[in-house]
C-alpha cells in the first residue's frame, strides 16, 4: 500500500482486484452520471492562493465534529456495499477510522450490521439511518443503534426514492451475487476476492435480513425500496428520529439553502451538503458549486459538512475554505477496501492527511482552522445567478 500515492491511484488498484459489478457501484453514478463527474471536476477549477516565507512549524490539522476532537477534517461517509468490496469491509474500514482517530458512520444499507461493527470495534460511531414506511422497523434500528452505543445519527433525506442507476442494472448487481454466467465470469477474473469472500458469512444487507423477502438482488431490493421507502418524509420527521434516539441528528441530502434552514428549525444539529454521491438526482449541482450559498444561510447557526467529490486533501482544504466545517469521504474509503481492506482505508486517510497537511503549508497557514476565503486565488465556477447571454 505504500507505493499507493494518490486515490486515484487506490481507485485503479481496486478496480482490478474487486469484480465489475461491485467496483461499479461504488464508481458511478445515476442516469448519464454528470452530476458524478460534476463533483469531481468543479473542485479542479478551484484554485489556491500560494503564499512563502511563514513559518510553518507545529502545523495542526485538528478540528471537531459535534464536539468531538478528530484527527483531521475527515470523517467516513456511510456506503452501502462495503462488505462487498472486500470481506467484512465496514468492520475493517472502522477499525481504520478509530487507528486514525476520525468519525466512521455505518450506512442502513451495509453488509456488516450494527452489531458487527460495534462487537469489532471500541470507539462510538454514527449510523446512517433511511426513514422507510414501516415506522416499528425504523424505531427498531434506532434502537439497535443505541444499544451499540452510536454516538449520532446520520438521517438521509435524499432517497425518497431510488435514481436511476443504469451500470447496477446492466451489471445485474445483487448481494449476494447470483450464480449467473455474467457474475460467475466477473468473479472468476477475482479468485482472491473470491477466496475472502468464502471465509465470511456476512454477504448480504445484514441490517435488513428478516425483514425483504425473496432474493436480494438489485430487482427485489428495488421492489422493496419502492414499497418501504417513505416518499412522505417530511422536516417533521427529523423530530420524532431524534425524540427516539436521544441525541445528536445530523442532516444529510442538502442542496438547497432554504432546505438547510428548514433542517434547523427541525431540530438538525448539523447538515451535510450531499448530492448523494451524484448518484440520485443526476442534472443536480457539485455540492461545491452550492456549499457557500448554504454556509452563507446557516454556517452561524449549526455545523456545516460536505461530501460527494472528495478526492484529495487539497478539496478538502477547498470545501473547508468555502465554509465547511469537515467533510465525508465515501468513494475513496470504498476504493481503499477493494484495493488493500483494513490496510487500503488507512493508506487512503494517510494520503489524503499528507496532502492537506502539505497544501495548508504552501498556502501559508499552520492551523487549519485558519484556513479561509484568502486561501482561494480564483474560481472559475459560474455563479448560480449568472447573467444570461444574448
Amino acid at each position: 500500500m505504500d507505493k499507493v500515492l494518490t486515490v486515484e491511484e487506490m481507485m485503479l488498484l481496486a478496480r482490478r482486484r474487486v469484480p465489475r459489478m461491485f467496483f461499479d457501484y461504488a464508481d458511478s453514478g445515476s442516469y448519464t452520471e454528470s452530476t458524478y463527474r460534476e463533483n469531481e471536476s468543479d473542485f479542479s477549477r478551484i484554485k489556491l492562493n500560494q503564499k512563502v516565507a511563514v513559518n510553518l512549524e507545529g502545523r495542526n490539522l485538528r478540528v471537531k465534529m459535534l464536539g468531538r476532537d478528530i484527527a483531521m477534517p475527515v470523517a467516513i461517509a456511510p456506503a452501502a456495499t462495503g462488505g462487498m468490496q472486500t470481506a467484512d469491509g465496514e468492520i475493517k474500514a472502522a477499525r481504520a477510522a478509530e487507528k486514525f482517530g476520525i468519525p466512521f458512520s455505518l450506512s442502513t444499507m451495509s453488509v456488516c450490521s450494527i452489531e458487527d461493527v460495534a462487537e469489532n470495534t471500541s470507539a462510538p460511531f454514527w449510523f446512517q439511518l433511511y426513514v422507510m414506511r414501516d415506522r416499528d422497523f425504523v424505531n427498531r434500528l434506532i434502537d439497535r443503534a443505541k444499544a451499540a452505543n452510536c454516538s449520532a445519527l446520520i438521517l438521509t433525506m435524499d432517497l425518497q426514492i431510488l435514481g436511476q442507476r443504469h451500470k447496477d442494472i446492466r451489471n445485474g448487481l445483487s448481494t449476494p451475487p447470483k450464480f449467473t454466467a455474467h457474475s460467475v465470469w466477473q468473479m472468476m477474473q477475482h479468485p482472491l476476492w473470491c477466496l475472502r469472500m468464502l471465509g465470511t458469512g456476512r454477504r448480504t444487507f445484514r441490517n435488513i435480513v428478516g425483514h425483504v423477502s425473496g432474493d436480494h438482488d438489485l430487482a427485489s431490493l428495488s421492489a422493496w425500496t419502492a414499497s418501504q421507502f417513505d416518499p412522505t418524509l417530511n422536516w417533521s420527521d427529523i423530530r420524532w428520529v431524534k425524540e427516539r434516539f436521544g441525541g445528536p441528528v445530523i442532516v444529510k441530502g442538502v442542496l438547497d439553502a432554504a432546505d438547510a434552514q428548514a433542517a434547523i428549525d427541525n431540530g438538525a444539529d448539523a447538515i451535510v451538503v450531499s448530492n448523494h454521491g451524484g448518484r440520485q438526482l443526476d442534472g443536480a449541482p457539485s455540492t461545491i458549486r452550492v456549499l457557500p450559498e448554504i454556509v452563507d444561510a446557516v454556517g452561524h447557526r449549526t455545523e456545516v459538512y460536505l461530501d460527494s467529490g472528495i478526492r484529495s486533501g487539497q478539496d478538502v482544504l477547498r470545501a473547508l475554505a468555502y465554509g465547511a466545517r469537515s467533510t465525508f469521504i465515501g468513494r475513496p474509503m470504498l476504493y481503499g477496501l477493494g484495493a488493500g481492506g483494513e490496510a487500503g482505508v488507512a493508506r487512503v486517510l494517510e494520503i489524503i492527511r499528507k496532502e492537506l497537511d502539505t497544501t495548508m503549508a504552501l498556502c501559508g497557514e499552520r492551523d487549519i482552522l485558519d484556513v479561509g476565503l484568502h486561501n482561494i486565488y480564483s474560481n472559475d465556477i459560474p455563479p448560480r445567478n449568472a447573467p444570461k447571454r444574448g
